[in-house]
């Protein structure tokens, strides 16, 4: 066990440049914390395909926010997971905080290797980021003006970012969470036509949203040179996920922090203040 038991727990929140990481890094950073950024680009590198970087990455860290890439639902990432376990209880690593897949049959082996590893855990499961609209990949899509999508016609309570980053927080940091598992949605759901129609709207652009079939998603994908593994998982998530399976909403975000979950609303208004989603007419001469 590391020895800083009076002090605020040191940690290393692996994918710490991404959506969730980047989020819970600056809120740790700004109460406090010690915190270590698990990436390969940090100054002690992490990288989940070399386990020799995890060593000197976890040393002298009290707790994990184990974000695994590409996806828990990837092949062989419950032998990943149950390594790395091995790994931070050998380090003196005392909790675990897991993001998981909402619906995901391949989260849930990994949800269980993370309670059984002998360390303190909590489960933070979710599904669709809002984020994704311009964070992800649907990003180009927004900007394009055409949201092409599979499965666009299944309602899903889009969970926002900060909700998730607010909440894993918590798990890291206060008592009372251990041996939780909270499931994290936006408050309603809404179909993605019904999500392009919001930000369409917002914005005032003329954003549409085109059903097509998985193989064209697939390929539009490719176009946009979005990365091989991103895109499995995107498939993936849209053919197997998107059947209804996650389309009610959870309590979970009250469960964890006692306030309500962030409306997709308020991510699209706060979004579009931003300028995220503006585009400039290039003149045509």
């Amino acid at each position: 066990m590391n020895s800083n038991d009076s002090a605020q727990p040191r940690i290393l929140v692996t994918g710490g440049t991404g959506k969730t990481g980047s989020r819970v890094a600056d809120r740790l950073a700004a109460s406090g914390h010690e915190v270590r950024i698990g990436s390969r680009s940090a100054e002690i590198p992490f990288d989940w395909t070399d386990r020799s970087t995890w060593g000197p990455a976890l040393t002298d860290m009290d707790a994990v926010y184990l974000a695994y890439q590409p996806d828990l639902a990837a092949p062989g990432a419950p032998d990943v997971i149950r390594a790395f376990g091995a790994a931070a209880k050998a380090a003196g690593v005392r909790k675990l905080v897991l993001l998981s897949g909402r619906g995901e049959p391949e989260a849930l082996e990994c949800e269980w290797i993370v309670r059984e590893s002998g360390l303190a855990w909590t489960v933070v499961r979710c599904a669709f980021f809002a984020q994704n609209f311009s964070e992800g990949a649907f990003a180009d899509y927004i900007l394009s003006g055409a949201v092409a999508l599979p499965n666009g016609d299944v309602p899903e309570p889009f969970v926002h970012a900060d909700d998730i980053a607010d909440v894993v927080v918590a798990a890291l940091t206060e008592s009372g969470h251990d041996g939780a598992v909270y499931e994290l949605t936006g408050p309603r759901a809404l179909s993605f036509a019904e999500a392009t129609a919001e930000i369409a709207k917002a914005t005032g652009r003329d954003i549409q949203f085109v059903p097509i079939t998985r193989t064209d998603f697939v390929a539009g994908l490719t176009e946009y040179q979005v990365p091989a593994d991103e895109i499995s998982l995107l498939d993936y998530l849209f053919g197997t996920l998107l059947d209804g399976r996650n389309s009610a909403t959870t309590d979970g975000v009250r469960r964890a922090l006692g306030r309500e979950a962030r409306d997709f609303s308020e991510y699209v208004a706060e979004t579009a203040a931003a300028g995220v989603w503006a585009v400039t007419e290039v003149p045509v001469h």
